[in-house]
Order: C-alpha cells, then sequence, then structure tokens
C-alpha cells in the first residue's frame, strides 16, 4: 500500500486548523498540525513531511522564519498563507523559499488544487542534461529548447531565463530571484530588463502573446510557469 503524502500544516488559529486537518485527512493525506514555527520545525525533524501549508503571522516563530529555516535544510515545498493585500509580505515569504501562496480568506478548492499542483511537481534534477517539462524539452548539453518539437530561436538571456522558468514549474518566482538567478545579485531591482524580456518570450511562446498560458503574470510579485494546460 502506497504511504499517504505528508502534509504539516501550520497556523495559530484552532478552528482553521482544524477544517483544514478534516479537509485534507478527507482526501488521503496524512496531517500533522503545529500552532507556530518553533512546533513545527521540531514536527518538520521528527516527521519529514512532503508538504508544508503555513501561515505567515504567528506567535515566537512567524512564516517567513519558518520559511528561511526549512530551506536552510530541506528542498520540501511550502505553501504560505497569506492575508489579501499584503504583497510585500507575499514577495518576502517567497524570497524566503516558500514555492506558492494562497490569500485569506480562501475556498478549500482552491487550497486543494495548489496542494495536488505542488506535490505532483517533482524538483528538476539541477544536474540532468535533458529536462521535459510539460510542451517544453531542454537540451543544456546542445544549449536548445524546443517547444512541441520545434525549435525556439533564443538570445542568450532568453534562453537562460527559459531555463530557469522549466527548472521551476508551477512555482510563483519573484522579480528579485529571476533577475538574480538570470543576471545576477547587482540586478534586483531592474524590473524592466523582465518586462522587455519576458515580452519577447512571449512572442516565440505563446499562441497569443496578450493571453498567455504559459508564462503567467503574478501582479505585483513576478511570475509563474504554467504547464498545466
Amino acid at each position: 500500500m502506497n504511504e499517504r503524502p505528508r502534509i504539516l500544516v501550520v497556523d495559530d488559529e484552532p478552528q482553521l486548523t482544524r477544517v483544514l486537518r478534516t479537509s485534507l485527512v478527507t482526501h488521503g493525506y496524512d496531517v500533522r498540525v503545529a500552532d507556530d514555527g518553533e512546533s513545527a520545525l521540531k514536527i518538520f525533524r521528527d516527521w519529514s513531511p512532503g508538504l508544508i501549508v503555513t501561515d505567515l503571522a504567528m506567535p515566537n516563530l512567524g512564516g517567513l522564519e519558518l520559511c528561511r529555516e526549512v530551506r536552510a535544510l530541506s528542498d520540501v515545498p511550502i505553501i504560505v498563507l497569506s492575508v489579501r493585500g499584503e504583497e510585500k509580505t507575499k514577495v518576502e515569504a517567497l524570497d524566503a523559499g516558500a514555492d506558492d501562496y494562497v490569500t485569506k480568506p480562501f475556498g478549500m478548492d482552491e487550497l486543494l488544487a495548489r496542494v495536488r499542483a505542488t506535490l505532483r511537481r517533482a524538483p528538476a534534477d539541477q544536474a540532468s542534461k535533458i529536462l521535459d517539462v510539460g510542451d517544453f524539452r531542454v537540451d543544456i548539453e546542445g544549449h536548445s529548447i524546443t517547444h512541441r518539437e520545434k525549435e525556439l530561436r533564443l538570445t542568450p538571456k532568453e534562453y537562460d531565463l527559459m531555463v530557469y522558468f522549466v527548472r521551476h514549474p508551477g512555482k510563483v518566482l519573484t522579480h528579485r530571484a529571476l533577475l538574480a538567478a538570470v543576471w545576477g545579485g547587482d540586478y534586483t531591482e531592474q524590473t524592466e530588463y523582465l518586462r522587455v524580456f519576458i515580452g519577447q518570450l512571449r512572442k516565440k511562446i505563446e499562441a497569443d502573446p496578450s493571453n498567455p498560458r504559459y508564462i503567467l503574470t503574478e501582479p505585483w510579485i513576478g511570475y509563474r510557469f504554467n504547464i498545466d494546460n
């Protein structure tokens, strides 16, 4: 029998954690709950969950620091729960290592969909020479990318940006993370670079660049490379 996926839920609202636990268990997940970051870290070390769902505002050790602590130890996926409108805090959480966020209040169907999507995304092997993700194939040695078996004509920076997207499918990537990965740490404030290059990439991979299906904009935060088409 396959082991049920393990999910650690971290929130200091007992009513919410009860609802989350009940719903997740009903849908086949093994769930444990913590009410702050310190308790969550202990459970994380002892239990090795496959996914963490955490609030940001908590006593003792908060969600941002929990993300940093976990990310220093593991690549386990993290979904943060954020109050609607706290764009700056969302960006900080994503920069701290979170993979996705769901705004409060949220519907359980939305959260379950995010959980399923996050769990089925295996981290890309950084050493792999061939990356197959959705409609795209990246040949690292050949320095080429094909979209539905058609090779894309890309500039060097467009290629680097696409490789980064392909290595992080479905994950919300902040402007700072993308700029640092592709251009380097000195360029983390140059968001105009991204606007130009994202626009160029969309013209090359999207059937309708004004209504993209692959490179999705997360307003005020960054972009998400969507493969669930």
